[in-house]
């Protein structure tokens, strides 16, 4: 049995072990061990996708524009928010990228809550969870300048306001660019990681009110770095596509 092996891995290593070994022998990989494919971070990123489509199923079921529910309401001033924040950044026509930033946002706190929940973690204490989100917004900015400005004048942004220094500015820009998904990557493993050790750390030790104090912090945390992700996210697309650059 795997170390630390979450009771859903475990079920899916029993049931599916080959519906994975599938998967990865369509992409030439093999597993560590074929019997368990299987790892925590995936069983648990596989979960919160579910979820959410069951999120989705019953919003979209409620709709209403003369008596929207309270989850319609929730949803619209995220909606609301995400927007104001996009225009407040300086993003032209920023509705366009709101959809973006609120699954952006919605999937990375999801994953983050989810390990408040007794007997799961958060997908976002593995390196390749964050790094696979950071590299979809690398992908996301960059394809969204292209779109909005033509790819001509997007990689004049490269070359810097004064033609003479191009040659000085074009590996910092290209070293700033490579930057980016490193930094949104540490930034949200290091502080899940960190927020979930100590967590269980302090779980381990009390029962009552320490565990309920490190929980709200948990919370926060988690609150937090999914907002900033997509700050972050907001900004490079602002940079992007901007056509004063």
């Amino acid at each position: 049995m795997h170390e630390n092996e979450l009771w859903l891995t475990a079920f899916f290593n029993e049931h599916l072990a080959g519906v994975a070994n599938s998967i990865l022998g369509v992409f030439g990989i093999m597993a560590k061990d074929p019997a368990k494919p299987w790892e925590n971070w995936i069983v648990m990123e596989l979960l919160v996708v579910a979820i959410l489509l069951v999120l989705v199923a019953v919003l979209r079921s409620g709709f209403s524009v003369d008596k929207p529910g309270k989850l319609q309401h929730l949803f619209e001033v995220l909606y609301g928010f995400l927007k104001n924040t996009s225009d407040e950044i300086g993003i032209h026509h920023g509705d366009k990228y709101v959809p973006y930033f609120g699954t952006l946002f919605i999937f990375i706190l999801f994953m983050n809550l989810l390990g408040v929940i007794p007997t799961f973690e958060s997908p976002t204490m593995t390196p390749a969870v964050p790094a696979g989100l950071a590299l979809c917004t690398f992908a996301y900015y960059h394809t969204t300048g292209v779109r909005e400005l033509g790819i001509g004048r997007y990689l004049a942004q490269f070359l810097g306001p004064i033609p003479l220094l191009a040659p000085l500015m074009v590996p910092i820009e290209l070293v700033s660019h490579m930057a980016r998904p490193l930094s949104l990557t540490i930034r949200l493993f290091a502080n899940m990681f960190a927020g979930e050790q100590v967590t269980t750390a302090f779980l381990g030790l009390t029962y009552l009110v320490f565990p309920a104090v490190f929980m709200g912090l948990h919370l926060f945390v988690a609150f937090l770095q999914a907002y900033i992700f997509t700050l972050l996210t907001m900004i490079y697309v602002s940079i992007a596509t901007s056509h004063e650059h």
